[in-house]
């Protein structure tokens, strides 16, 4: 198995290429571990390879605040500037000045 390198970041401002919604990544898997119920959920003609990372986001869209897992083919970089009003973003993040948001110390590892 080839190593894998993320694409992006714990703590750096995504959008999905496809949906309407944009988020902080909180953590990363290396490759899809989430359930094959939720694997078969996504339609067969959009669903993304397993052999990728996928990213644990929280996330927001017009609506409402929730947490997402996407796949890093899905995601782009969200250059919008716009405030996150996820209140879980404030709990675990600290936001710096580059916009990025950096883990408070006690949920670093």
């Amino acid at each position: 198995m080839k190593e894998r390198i993320a694409k992006f970041s714990i703590g750096e401002v995504v959008r999905h290429k496809v949906f309407p919604f944009r988020g902080v990544i909180f953590d990363v898997d290396p490759e899809f571990a989430n359930t094959e119920e939720w694997w078969n959920s996504i339609p067969a003609e959009v669903r993304p390879s397993r052999d990728q990372p996928f990213y644990h986001l929280l996330a927001e869209n017009d609506e409402s605040e929730y947490v997402a897992y996407v796949s890093e083919q899905n995601l782009m970089n969200d250059e919008s500037g716009m405030p996150l009003r996820n209140p879980q973003i404030y709990q675990i993040f600290d936001q710096a000045p580059s916009a990025q948001f950096k883990p408070k110390m006690s949920f670093a590892h």
